[in-house]
């Protein structure tokens, strides 16, 4: 199948957050005195947005309330420190080049905070992705499709041309649940192992390797 639309994950896809959202993580909990985070914990955490990354982050049995505390005060140090320590993985830049000389659609789908992919898009990625979506107010975030759906309405492109790009089990829910194929890839948060026994039927290791699924 060669597609006419790539749509990408972000955190652990095409950018290597991870520092980052450590960093910004730890700095929220020690505000609130509670317990550093390692960042291989925060691997682990991440996939289902900065709330859910918040939730699993601070210790257990705290009330609604504190959650929330930690949760206004990374969304608001993270504003101004996501760009810190990330960067796009290796070739990634090149390869979504390449696709766009092709005449490739290109997109971004991810639970990361709006504000913030749309920052990083830009930091990054400048002039590389035709529409990127991130967590907003009022939609579902994945693994629901309805943002994989909203950018299939814009560009008007049925979803048997069109492939969702990522890297964790959310990733591969989230294209099974949009009815639509998927890469997953082994650079990213989650290993091939882990990959492939949450039901994906391959993963690829270089960015190179996503040019043959395209015209």
């Amino acid at each position: 199948m060669k597609y006419k639309l790539a749509i990408f994950d972000m955190d652990g896809t095409i950018l290597n957050t991870l520092e980052d959202l450590t960093d910004c993580m730890n700095y929220s909990l020690a505000v609130h005195d509670y317990p550093q985070r390692t960042i291989d914990e925060v691997k682990s955490f991440v996939g289902n947005g900065i709330k859910k990354l918040v939730e699993r982050a601070v210790p257990t049995g705290i009330s609604k309330e504190e959650v929330e505390k930690v949760f206004q005060t990374f969304n608001d140090y993270y504003k101004d420190h996501c760009a810190i320590k990330t960067r796009p993985y290796d070739g990634i830049n090149e390869v979504i080049r390449e696709m766009k000389e092709k005449g490739i659609l290109t997109a971004v789908v991810s639970n990361k905070a709006d504000y913030a992919v749309k920052s990083l898009c830009d930091d990054y990625f400048k002039g590389l992705f035709d529409f990127a979506i991130g967590d907003r107010p009022g939609h579902r975030r994945k693994p629901y499709p309805d943002n994989i759906n909203a950018i299939l309405e814009n560009f008007k492109i049925d979803r048997s041309e069109a492939v969702y790009i990522g890297d964790s089990e959310v990733d591969l829910q989230t294209a099974k649940n949009a009815d639509m194929d998927v890469i997953m890839v082994g650079w990213g948060f989650r290993d091939e192992d882990f990959i492939k026994s949450q039901g994906a039927e391959f993963v690829i290791q270089n960015p190179l390797d996503l040019l043959p699924f395209f015209k």
